[in-house]
């Protein structure tokens, strides 16, 4: 009984004249795994990144923060440093998330509505939820209505 191959199971291996030897890798390079949905992995990750909702403040944190802001402006000449947080909206998608930027005030532009550090950060007043820093710790302030002074802590307070 003779089997299927044994006419040419003993013959040498055919090389070809005009197509040189392919590498191994590039043999295997043949048969790996296709991507048909390119791109289908990033927009998943990006469906599934989290984003925060923007939070709307009440006029007395609204206004606290602006009293932070003048005192800020009043003694940038002594560089403090500084601690803001505030909202950075996202591009791609609704929401964003909460950043805080530790450095000291360059300037305070009231009619842009921004606050530049000296990093080059550029903040939106707007955007800002809390804003700390040791020179809040004893500040003085007056109180129109009553005409009395107060030695109060903003860090506590607010």
């Amino acid at each position: 009984m003779t089997n299927t191959y044994d006419d040419i199971i003993h013959l040498p291996h055919h090389v070809s004249a005009t197509h040189p030897h392919m590498a191994a890798i590039d043999r295997a390079a043949q048969f790996s795994p296709f991507a048909a949905l390119t791109g289908y992995d990033a927009a998943i990750r990006e469906t599934a990144r989290l984003t925060d909702e923007r939070v709307e403040l009440d006029e007395y944190t609204k206004d606290a923060l602006s009293d932070k802001l003048q005192i800020i402006a009043g003694r940038l000449k002594e560089h403090p440093k500084i601690a803001i947080t505030y909202f950075q909206p996202d591009d791609k998608k609704n929401g964003g998330a909460y950043v805080t930027a530790a450095c000291t005030v360059k300037k305070i532009d009231e009619h842009e509505r921004i606050v530049v550090m000296t990093d080059g950060t550029v903040i939106s007043i707007d955007e800002i939820i809390s804003i700390d820093g040791q020179i809040f710790e004893t500040v003085m302030f007056h109180s129109c209505d009553e005409g009395i002074t107060i030695n109060r802590n903003l860090e506590r307070n607010s």
